[in-house]
């Protein structure tokens, strides 16, 4: 709903790779908590950013774990790759090009969504390096989830 304000429950649980159920559950949470606005399916952008920044580290803490080979993430995703070097982490994926410390992500249809649906792929890999980086990771990875959800005025 971010990226495609107004779409419908049946192409967004297509894109995402969930249920219609799940998608119509996401969809209500959103409105419950205030982020989606009650009138349209359209999200309140700077209460989400904020959400993703000061609320998604606390309640979906990331836990690293074994090596894997899998789909970049965090650091190692598409918009800090350039700027940040180090081992890659990466989401578990038979079909990933790269081994890296892996990293469970937020809901098991992620590592699908590089080829699928690549802007949010990119903003799930912005939050994950909220969920485990480092302070330098954290600040860009803020700076840009609110560049790209908050357009400037």
């Amino acid at each position: 709903l971010a990226l495609r304000p107004g779409q419908g429950l049946v192409p967004l649980a297509t894109a995402v790779g969930i249920s219609l159920g799940e998608a119509h559950n996401a969809v209500s949470r959103l409105r419950r908590a205030r982020l989606l606005r009650p009138d349209e399916r359209r999200i309140v952008a700077p209460a989400l950013a904020d959400f993703l920044v000061h609320g998604v580290p606390y309640a979906f803490p990331g836990e690293l774990g074994a090596e894997s080979r899998g789909v970049p993430t965090a650091h190692a995703g598409p918009s800090l790759a350039h700027e940040f070097k180090g081992d890659p982490i990466v989401w578990a994926s038979v079909d990933g090009r790269l081994r890296g410390q892996s990293l469970v992500p937020l809901y098991p249809a992620a590592p699908r969504l590089a080829g699928r649906v690549p802007d949010l792929y990119d903003l799930l890999t912005l939050v994950d390096a909220l969920r485990v980086g480092r302070a330098r990771e954290r600040s860009r990875a803020t700076a840009l989830l609110r560049a790209k959800l908050v357009p400037a005025s």
